[in-house]
């Protein structure tokens, strides 16, 4: 025994905390300094003026602050917990590597956020902002890969012949082969030296959008950052600061309630487009958290008062953020907890009418809410223009169901099925092939992990939640073509992957169910839990690099004069 002991104590991978962590950081520290020099030679960064110092240090101190939270994330035991720390780092990464305005509709939502920081909770038209606000709106006019696109035509270096000018997918823009690259700290430059110039930005006016609970988060986080002194471009960081703490709370909360599959949820919460929405200020930020707290509370075996509570304030919440196709989540309770689980007071039926009663409550004071107090709008126009029309186009998908049906399939084909565009960007034009090409993968890899026996639901909840999947996915296209599609469009305008990121959490359970009867794997939960944070962690890691990387670093759009 004597012998046995000190061999394990003597044992070569028995390593000191500090030689582990000398290791580590000097390891990080290579890794930054091969990836400054791979930014430097493969985007020309010496002669864009860029100093090799500024590049190297950003990325060895970036690589070792990585590497020191790995080790630390370590030494806490706790799932939950260490998943938490991990979206909330991760998330930071996300707030500053996107640039200003270009999440999806983050103009309109910074300006509404940026009202109710300032206390008004009321809508109009025609009040105004502050002078920096306006300058943060001129220097950033919102999805900015598409919108500092040159005005004219090009010539095609290969045939010489004309053609417009095209920047979709690419954040810098090169005059010639030797010209000028114009970039993203351009518009950092235009608005931090706005005081010094004559002319001012075109005031802007109050959004279109009328919601107060969602933007709630990043309001305070403003007010905040304007307490510390922060202008608008502060408060913007602020905002996303203080939406990504909420996002991280509702996913903490998740995590803890849930009681099977946790790295199902862990991998859905960290992949690079849930932080992209998570640390920006759009409020699905706090939906998206919503619907994977609802989703948790699903896998726990035993339903109490306090569960059915939780359950029915996110279902509340969804409901007073994104109305009509959130009611799908009341009926779930009903048909996935079984009556023998149910140990709340109240019976299920009575349970899902009360919530239900609840949903449409808050939709209906949400609506009335920005009807009443709403000033200077005038008519508002429909989204998509007058060749939208909601009740048209639901007749024509009654009239012609075998038409729509091929309207789905034509829309999930073109846009690979949504599972292909996990790492497109910006307002759809910033893609990354590489998250788009390994985001499926890491799913599955997820999948795998939830495998073993004790991660199992049942047949009965694993069968009613891929049919709630399906129903859901097809519901919220289906919304979108009535809402926001020309009437008897062959495709499906407006929709975009986020929208789908609860129903390929539900295709994990799923995957993960099938896995499990052709492997009978010998993986414990506790194992597939500690396999799943590095995983989903350093992809999240590589996701927010990359995103800066395609907005700061390059690649480089090369405009022919």
């Amino acid at each position: 025994m004597k012998n046995s002991s000190n061999k394990r104590k003597f044992s070569p991978t028995v390593w000191h905390p500090a030689a582990r962590w000398a290791f580590v950081l000097a390891l990080c520290a290579v890794v930054g300094v091969v990836i400054s020099y791979y930014w430097r030679v493969f985007y020309g960064l010496d002669p864009r003026g860029v100093s090799p110092l500024q590049v190297t240090g950003f990325c060895v101190v970036l690589a070792m602050a990585a590497g020191a939270a790995a080790l630390l994330l370590r030494r806490c035991k706790d799932f939950a917990r260490r998943g938490a720390v991990c979206i909330l780092l991760c998330g930071t990464l996300f707030a500053f590597a996107d640039p200003p305005m270009q999440t999806p509709d983050e103009t309109d939502h910074y300006l509404r956020t940026y009202a109710i920081s300032m206390g008004r909770f009321d809508f109009d038209a025609q009040r105004t902002y502050p002078e920096d606000v306006d300058e943060l709106m001129a220097a950033f006019p919102g999805a900015w890969v598409n919108a500092h696109t040159s005005a004219g035509l090009g010539t095609d270096p290969d045939t010489h012949a004309e053609q417009p000018y095209n920047s979709a997918g690419h954040a810098l823009k090169q005059y010639g082969k030797d010209g000028k690259v114009e970039s993203i700290w351009d518009s950092f430059t235009q608005y931090l030296t706005w005081q010094s110039r004559d002319a001012a930005a075109k005031p802007a006016t109050e959004p279109i959008s009328f919601l107060i609970l969602p933007f709630l988060p990043g309001a305070l986080g403003m007010a905040l950052a304007r307490l510390l002194g922060f202008g608008a471009l502060g408060c913007l960081y602020g905002g996303r600061l203080a939406n990504l703490a909420a996002y991280t709370l509702l996913c903490y909360a998740a995590l803890r309630s849930a009681k099977k599959c946790r790295p199902a949820f862990l991998a859905v919460m960290l992949l690079p487009m849930s932080l992209y929405m998570g640390a920006s200020l759009s409020y699905d930020a706090t939906l998206l958290a919503s619907y994977y707290l609802m989703l948790a509370l699903l896998t726990r075996p035993q339903w109490d008062a306090r569960t059915a509570a939780l359950y029915t304030a996110a279902c509340v919440f969804a409901n007073g953020t994104k109305p009509y196709i959130n009611l799908l989540w009341v009926l779930l309770p009903l048909v996935v907890v079984h009556k023998d689980a149910w140990k709340a007071r109240l019976s299920r039926a009575w349970y899902t009418v009360g919530t239900l009663a609840g949903a449409l409550l808050m939709t209906q004071i949400v609506e009335q809410y920005g009807t009443l107090l709403r000033r200077n709008y005038g008519a508002i126009a429909r989204q998509g223009g007058t060749t939208v029309n909601g009740a048209e186009q639901l007749l024509f998908v009654l009239k012609n169901p075998l038409r729509y049906i091929a309207v789905l399939l034509g829309t999930l084909y073109e846009n690979d099925g949504f599972l292909g565009q996990l790492g497109l960007f910006g307002w759809k034009d910033m893609p990354i092939a590489f998250l788009n090409l390994t985001g499926p993968l890491v799913l599955l890899a997820a999948a795998l992990l939830c495998t073993p026996a004790q991660n199992a639901l049942g047949r009965r909840r694993t069968r009613w939640l891929g049919a709630f999947a399906a129903v859901y996915a097809v519901g919220a296209m289906t919304a979108m073509y009535i809402t926001y599609t020309p009437v008897g469009m062959v495709r499906i305008v407006g929709l975009q992957t986020r929208y789908f990121l609860p129903v390929w959490l539900l295709l994990i359970v799923g995957v993960a169910a099938l896995a499990r009867r052709a492997l009978k794997p010998a993986l414990t939960a506790e194992r597939g839990e500690t396999l799943a944070l590095p995983l989903c962690g350093w992809y999240a890691f590589a996701g927010a690099v990359l995103l800066f990387q395609h907005y700061f670093i390059g690649p480089v759009y090369v405009i022919y004069q």
